[in-house]
């Protein structure tokens, strides 16, 4: 990352510069691909400001901040800065993990729910056999059926198969 200083109405000293250095390359570690920083060092009478600005891959971070002494105020301005780093990141993370647990639909829009929008419908127990039912079905171009033999009370559910022959399902333990 290159870490550029200016000084602004002031004499220049390598002191001051390289430890706004320090104190920006150290903040850098709480963000990924930090491109570019510029720190602006100004006096203006007894008011000392330390504006630092840290470009990383889409994001731009600032931190500003005026004291009586230009140490304390990069020190000040560095911790902002930090601080918005640390939010970004954490944000970032909860963001990222949010989906825990959720199965992707193959063959859907991943950014729709995973959750199938379910509408419940009546539906009809028809008396009859099973040769009834497959004749049924095939009338009335159904692909799922769901009846009742004449001589039970077990409801059986005659479903097409992908090969065309049908089958029956019936529940067990009732």
């Amino acid at each position: 990352m290159r870490v550029g200083v200016t000084f602004r109405h002031m004499e220049a000293t390598d002191a001051l510069r390289q430890y706004a250095e320090d104190k920006v390359r150290h903040a850098e570690r709480l963000v990924r691909n930090a491109i570019d920083a510029h720190v602006v060092l100004s006096v203006t009478k007894r008011r000392h400001f330390a504006e630092i600005t840290l470009l990383a891959d889409h994001d731009t971070f600032n931190a500003t901040e005026e004291t009586t002494d230009l140490y304390s105020a990069i020190d000040q301005a560095v911790a902002k800065l930090e601080s918005q780093l640390r939010k970004h990141t954490t944000k970032r993370e909860s963001r990222k993990h949010s989906h825990v647990g959720e199965i992707p639909a193959h063959g859907r829009d991943e950014t729709r729910s995973a959750r199938p929008h379910i509408s419940p419908e009546s539906v009809t127990v028809e008396l009859l056999t099973i040769h009834e039912a497959v004749d049924f079905a095939e009338r009335q171009n159904r692909d799922a059926l769901i009846f009742r033999e004449p001589n039970s009370s077990v409801v059986l559910f005659l479903y097409r198969k992908k090969d065309g022959s049908y089958a029956v399902l019936e529940p067990e333990g009732v």
